[in-house]
């Protein structure tokens, strides 16, 4: 077998006879976009938009600097470095294909612990409109609880003391605007990729909230200048594996270090309202709506809740990926009847959508066998993604008398997991969350008070104090503790007898 070529511009002419590379000139693409949080889903979602605007609209004024803001995003950082910018994209359909494609748009990476002068200025320059987001739902840095801004944080409370020295999102949008109003530029958008539900509005208020403290004159031009649409998105992107690497180099002889893979679907609803222009991603795809809340709702109650409840009951019983979740008829049926009976009485009226057609959609990509995404991947800071994606949705039916069980016994699953940290098998889970410590010291409590758990008022605010949702919860902690896995009470829960033990 030949030597592999490491994925580089150099090597792009040679690389482009074995998959799809970037035919545009990347040396004169203007670097219109911030993207702050490079990940697999932003180079999987909004980078290959872009790409595709780019190659086929000559959206040249769009090219993407991305920003890390952590340490952990050195590696990101200097793979990216190494290869020019340059990644594989590979999209992975459910009957078996396998579509490699090079993607080109990202043509910069700043690294902010390095060098945070550098950063800001690229986020001031002129050529920046707009700066986007995926920084995670922890990165927003509001109380789960409340909402409100965490003060409390000792980056937050450096960065309003150091306003030239920034650590957090913030630090650098504020100073950066700063420098742009100063210099009587446009602001920029701020334009939220994350999965939370209303990100644009949650960006404005915690970016607002941060800004007063700091410097009311800024915070009030801000408020006037700085657009926050919200979005909506979607595709599955699953960690990246040893096993993507190999293929790429065994099969088409190319070397990239931090390859991503994805599911065929993509979505992306975006509210058309910006500060400094924008790109004409609707060429390639994009939806520009008047508001977008009841779109990334329904997404998140039923594709961002769904692969929670998929996640955490499948962590314990065991199963090591989400496809392998769908394909048992138990767990399948439970995440239908969840959709139908919790998550979709909450919408709000959706213009265009088939939501039977959707869900149907929902459970066809979770069963993707070319995907395998992680159970652990999917429970991973799970603090900060179930007050949003299942949380809510479980007031919302407590306040209407609306069914509860499905997602309470996710919440039970989810102390269980966070005490025991073992599978049904005894074999240990891979547990990632910020509040990893908490959790565990609140479920282990359990035995002595079933309660302890959903008491953690940071995440469930003033649950435990529903007598309703409480006795439920109960019935079912002290179940799984005994049983030491979920399946009885699924099944249970599918036959309608514990329906109709919570209605007595």
């Amino acid at each position: 077998m030949e030597n592999p070529l490491t994925l580089t511009q150099e090597n792009l002419s040679i690389i482009s006879d074995r998959i799809p590379c970037p035919k545009y000139d990347r040396a004169k693409l203007t670097m219109g976009l911030v993207h702050i949080g490079v990940g697999g889903f932003h180079r999987a979602h909004q980078a290959y938009y872009t790409h595709q605007l780019i190659e086929k609209f000559n959206g040249s004024d769009w090219g993407i600097c991305g920003v890390g803001l952590r340490k952990a995003d050195q590696k990101i950082h200097d793979v990216l470095q190494k290869q020019n910018g340059l990644y594989t994209l590979i999209v992975k359909h459910p009957d078996g294909t396998i579509a490699p494609q090079v993607m080109g748009s990202i043509i910069d990476f700043q690294l902010a612990v390095n060098s945070p002068s550098s950063v800001i200025l690229r986020l001031a320059s002129e050529e920046t409109k707009i700066v986007s987001l995926t920084i995670t739902e922890g990165g927003y840095n509001f109380k789960p609880s409340s909402g409100e801004f965490d003060f409390a944080n000792p980056d937050i409370q450096h960065e309003l003391e150091h306003p030239d020295d920034p650590k957090t999102v913030y630090g650098f949008l504020t100073a950066s605007l700063k420098k742009r109003r100063d210099a009587g530029l446009r602001a920029f958008t701020v334009l939220s990729c994350d999965n939370i539900q209303h990100n644009g509005d949650m960006a404005r208020e915690m970016l607002l909230a941060f800004a007063q403290a700091q410097d009311r004159e800024l915070a009030k031009w801000i408020e006037e200048e700085v657009c926050f649409p919200n979005s909506m998105v979607d595709r599955i992107t699953p960690v990246t594996t040893q096993a993507d690497i190999d293929y790429l180099e065994n099969t088409y002889q190319i070397k990239d270090e931090w390859p991503v893979t994805c599911e065929p679907f993509i979505q992306w609803v975006v509210e058309d309202k910006f500060s400094n222009g924008r790109p004409e991603f609707e060429k390639v795809g994009v939806q520009f709506v008047p508001d977008v809340k009841p779109y990334e709702k329904m997404k998140l109650r039923l594709l961002n809740a769904g692969h929670s409840v998929l996640g955490i009951l499948g962590a314990i019983h065991g199963y090591p990926t989400i496809n392998a979740c769908i394909e048992d008829h138990t767990f399948r049926t439970f995440l239908r009847a969840f959709m139908d009976r919790e998550a979709t009485p909450t919408l709000d009226e959706l213009q265009g959508i088939d939501l039977a057609a959707y869900k149907d959609s929902l459970q066809e990509r979770f069963a993707n066998p070319n995907i395998k995404d992680s159970v652990s991947r999917i429970c991973s800071e799970s603090s900060a993604k179930l007050p949003k994606f299942l949380i809510e949705t479980l007031n919302e039916n407590l306040s209407s008398n609306g069914s509860i069980q499905f997602a309470a016994l996710v919440i039970a699953a989810w102390c269980y997991y966070s005490d025991k940290g073992v599978d049904r098998n005894g074999d240990a889970l891979e547990i990632i969350d910020v509040m990893e410590g908490e959790l565990h010291q609140a479920a282990v409590q359990t035995k002595e008070d079933p309660l302890s758990f959903i008491k953690l008022k940071s995440i469930f605010g003033d649950l435990s104090g529903n007598q309703r949702f409480a006795q439920v919860y109960t019935f079912l902690i002290q179940t799984i503790y005994r049983e030491g896995d979920v399946i009885n009470l699924m099944q249970n829960m599918l036959n309608s007898g514990f329906e109709n033990r919570d209605k007595n």
